[in-house]
């Protein structure tokens, strides 16, 4: 259980312990997963003693709980944003780029959800079968809608939505591929991937010619 995370009102003091001691454990989860962190690196990490952690949260999986919730929050706001008054190319593009956006800012975010499915995830199952899946359900069949009044190419929604992550999160979860292979031109990365992606997924919703 997260002590002060829980607590009804917490001291200016208390919100930033629990926010350094969040910090340290993003970066030391989003680097060696969640098995391989121990609440030792995360309270060095957070330049505080184990004791004073442990005031603050009981458990390493009560920080990575409490991580992985506010992470959650965050990742649904670009579909949430998907809107049926919008152009819908304009609209899926512009989900891409928020998407990819959020691959360049938070990259560490980005590795701790992947590391957390990776192992079935057990921390996050009941929020994956409620609001992550709530919303894509309900953003799939806005894009089903525009599919069938031909707005766009017929096109399986789910895999649609698939396909933007798999595309865009592998800017952070495979920086260092990504970092190494392109060398120099790793510089000019994000606004070259924006518009490759721009180009593909306009290319595949525009509806063909008769």
């Amino acid at each position: 259980m997260a002590r002060a995370a829980a607590a009804k009102t917490k001291t200016r003091i208390q919100r930033e312990k629990t926010e350094q001691i969040l910090l340290a454990a993003l970066e030391v989860f989003s680097t060696y997963g969640f098995r391989g962190s121990t609440i030792d690196q995360i309270a060095s990490t957070a330049g505080l003693s184990k004791p004073n952690l442990l005031y603050y949260f009981d458990s390493k999986e009560a920080i990575h709980t409490h991580l992985l919730a506010r992470l959650l929050e965050t990742w649904l706001e670009p579909l949430e944003r998907l809107s049926e008054t919008g152009e819908p190319i304009a609209e899926i593009t512009g989900y891409v780029r928020r998407k990819l956006e959020m691959s360049r800012d938070y990259p560490r975010e980005s590795r701790l959800f992947a590391n957390e499915i990776l192992q079935g995830a057990p921390r996050i199952l009941d929020q994956i079968e409620g609001p992550l899946k709530a919303l894509v359900d309900e953003k799939a069949a806005l894009i089903q809608s525009w599919a069938d009044a031909g707005k766009i190419n017929p096109i399986n929604p789910y895999h649609l939505i698939f396909s933007i992550w798999a595309t865009t999160q592998h800017y952070a979860d495979f920086d260092t591929q990504v970092s190494t292979i392109l060398g120099d031109a790793g510089k000019t990365c994000f606004e070259d991937a924006a518009l490759h992606l721009n180009t593909m997924f306009t290319t595949l919703l525009r509806p063909s010619k008769e």
